[in-house]
């Protein structure tokens, strides 16, 4: 049972009259009849346990997207349910105002509906349905809680599709498709036309001119069905903050817009994660199917405080793909982890694919390294100068054995990452 503050008046107004009227008798009949009012009010209000609870909640909605909880409640008892319903989640589902009065006359339903609004990727749970069924007098309820399951997958945000057009429309220069000629494009035989100064003379077609009278050169396109296969490191490394989010967060836009812009020029895009196994994996999903695949896979991953079992990602690359494809690596350029752990194994990757290391950098190491007001920020500054030279050095080492290296900030690593694999698809190096 519970009181409300109706029933904390009511004792009140006789403390009054006791101060009026100090008589022990007054005080024993005055605490007898509140006892009595709020039994008789709980007598009377309709059990919370005869109210059938269902719940719908949406299949997935996308990080900081608005979503809705919505509850039907079907009073089965033979009394009006004047009730106060909560509608409880995790801190994280961002539940909006989740307690909603109904009044309901027996044998009818209502339906009460919670906003929700995630702030973080991931299942986010229900809790208990809570039910404060309130007599006619509002003096005391009947209580009570209720497991009704639901889950809401909430996918990563995809902030960078922002950059999706003005990559397609670079795609489609290079494809040919736009008024834009581009000269020694692709590896791939498009079309005949005639030969204009400053063309390659190594493209001129002498079959086809000693066909015509004009010299003829062939034009090229970037060859199309190519693999690409996206590593996401979910190791410890990928655990650090950025800002306001994990560094995972970031690589994940960057595979999002990665495999929206592979998709649309004709190319296979596969996906693992992995640290010390396989966490998650897509593959054969192609056309619309790909992102939502792809995010569905994402959104439940976290970090894992482990060190990347590097031989094993290599393996596991080479079982999933038989010919020559793009392997993108989203990782931290750490120097400890990059040298102890990816470049005693890399060889053999970079020597059957053509491999590109994505990495977060963290702004606030630039800001640490251009403050000198103190002796202390002196010292930050050497320290993070000396970071910085690290990572130059790794960098160095690992575009000497062929690995191509996207090293940017978290709102600059997706366009990049694309930028890159576009420049990779016009030199015909894919």
């Amino acid at each position: 049972m519970a009181i409300t503050w109706r029933a904390v008046a009511l004792t009140a107004l006789g403390v009054v009259a006791v101060l009026l009227v100090p008589v022990t008798a007054m005080v024993v009949g005055w605490t007898v009849l509140v006892v009595l009012l709020c039994g008789v009010d709980v007598a009377l209000a309709a059990s919370p346990r005869e109210v059938a609870v269902s719940r719908a909640v949406p299949g997935a909605v996308r990080l900081t997207e608005q979503a809705r909880s919505t509850l039907t409640l079907t009073n089965r008892s033979r009394r009006r349910l004047r009730a106060v319903v909560r509608d409880a989640w995790q801190p994280s589902a961002g539940a909006g105002p989740n307690r909603h009065a109904v009044d309901v006359r027996p044998g009818e339903a209502t339906r009460v509906r919670t906003a929700l609004v995630p702030t973080r990727r991931g299942d986010r749970r229900a809790d208990r349905v809570t039910i404060r069924s309130f007599g006619p007098m509002r003096l005391a309820a009947r209580q009570v809680s209720l497991q009704v399951p639901g889950r809401l997958r909430v996918l990563p945000e995809f902030a960078s599709r922002r950059h999706l057009p003005s990559r397609l429309a670079r795609l489609r220069e290079l494809d040919g498709r736009t008024a834009v000629q581009v000269r020694g494009a692709g590896t791939e035989f498009d079309s005949l036309r005639e030969y204009v100064i400053g063309d390659d003379v190594r493209s001129i077609d002498w079959r086809a001119t000693a066909r015509r009278s004009e010299v003829v050169v062939r034009t090229w396109r970037p060859e199309r069905d190519r693999r690409v296969m996206i590593v996401l490191d979910t190791s410890r490394t990928s655990a650090a903050r950025i800002g306001d989010l994990p560094r995972i967060d970031a690589s994940m836009e960057a595979a999002l817009l990665l495999s929206a812009l592979a998709s649309r020029a004709g190319d296979r895009v596969d996906l693992i994660a992995f640290d010390r196994r396989v966490r998650a994996q897509v593959a054969g999903a192609s056309g619309p199917r790909l992102l939502p695949a792809l995010a569905d896979a994402l959104a439940p991953i976290d970090p894992a405080l482990v060190e990347t079992d590097w031989p094993g990602v290599v393996s596991a690359i080479q079982q999933r793909l038989s010919q020559r494809a793009l392997v993108v690596l989203l990782t931290s350029l750490e120097p400890a982890a990059v040298e102890s752990g990816l470049l005693p194994v890399l060889a053999p990757l970079a020597k059957d694919h053509m491999v590109v290391l994505a990495s977060v950098a963290d702004p606030e190491v630039a800001a640490l390294r251009a403050q000198r007001a103190s002796s202390a920020e002196v010292y930050d500054a050497a320290a993070a100068e000396r970071t910085e030279l690290e990572r130059a050095a790794v960098t160095v080492r690992l575009r000497q054995r062929g690995v191509e290296v996207v090293d940017a900030l978290p709102d600059d690593l997706a366009p990049r990452l694309a930028d890159t694999y576009l420049a990779l698809k016009a030199a015909g190096r894919l």
